[in-house]
C-alpha cells in the first residue's frame, strides 16, 4: 500500500522557492567557472542514483537527454570506473560526486581531493561542488516525500516542469 507524505515543496513553499533560487545561483557558477551541460548533469544522475532519489534521476535524464547526452552514456554512469565513455574531467567529477554523497563517511577523502585536483581548476572544483551541494539537498527532499516517478508516459504537472527545467 502507498502511504501518503508531506510533499515538503507544497508545503512549504517559500523554503523551496529560496533552494530554487540557490540552484539557479548554482547554475551560474557552473556555467561560469567552465562547467558545461553534460558533466553538470552527469554528476546529478550519479549523484541521485547513489542518493537513491528515482525522482531526481528522472529529472536530470530528461535534462540531460535534452542536452545530447546519449542513452549509452547515461547507462554507463553506474560503471564510470570500468567504461571509456567519460573523459578525465567526467571522470573526477563523478567520483567527486561520489564523495559528496558519501560525505558523512570520511569527508571528502584527501585522495580524491588530490586527484580531482590534478584535473580540475579550482573553480571548477568549486562550481561542480556546489552542484553537489545542491542536489543533494534536492534528493533529500525528494525521498523524505517518496515523489512519486510515474510511466514516462503519464508526466504530468510538476513532474513535467522539473524534468524541463521549470520547476528550478
Amino acid at each position: 500500500m502507498t502511504e501518503r507524505r508531506v510533499h515538503l515543496s507544497r508545503s512549504a513553499p517559500p523554503a523551496y522557492q529560496a533552494l530554487s533560487a540557490f540552484s539557479k545561483t548554482v547554475g551560474t557558477i557552473a556555467a561560469e567557472g567552465g562547467i558545461d551541460v553534460r558533466l553538470k548533469e552527469l554528476v546529478q544522475i550519479h549523484t541521485s542514483q547513489l542518493n537513491g532519489c528515482a525522482f531526481c534521476v528522472r529529472v536530470h535524464v530528461e535534462r540531460a537527454l535534452a542536452e545530447g547526452v546519449t542513452a549509452d552514456v547515461i547507462a554507463q554512469l553506474p560503471v564510470w570506473r570500468d567504461s571509456g565513455v567519460f573523459s578525465d574531467r567526467e571522470r573526477a567529477g563523478l567520483e567527486l560526486a561520489e564523495a559528496f554523497a558519501f560525505i558523512h563517511e570520511d569527508g571528502v577523502p584527501d585522495d580524491v581531493y588530490n586527484r580531482v585536483g590534478t584535473i580540475l581548476s579550482e573553480q571548477e572544483y568549486v562550481a561542480l561542488s556546489w552542484i553537489l551541494v545542491s542536489i543533494n539537498a534536492f534528493n533529500r527532499i525528494a525521498i523524505a516525500g517518496r515523489y512519486s516517478v510515474p510511466p514516462r508516459d503519464d508526466l504530468a504537472g510538476e513532474d513535467r516542469d522539473a524534468a524541463t527545467g521549470a520547476a528550478w
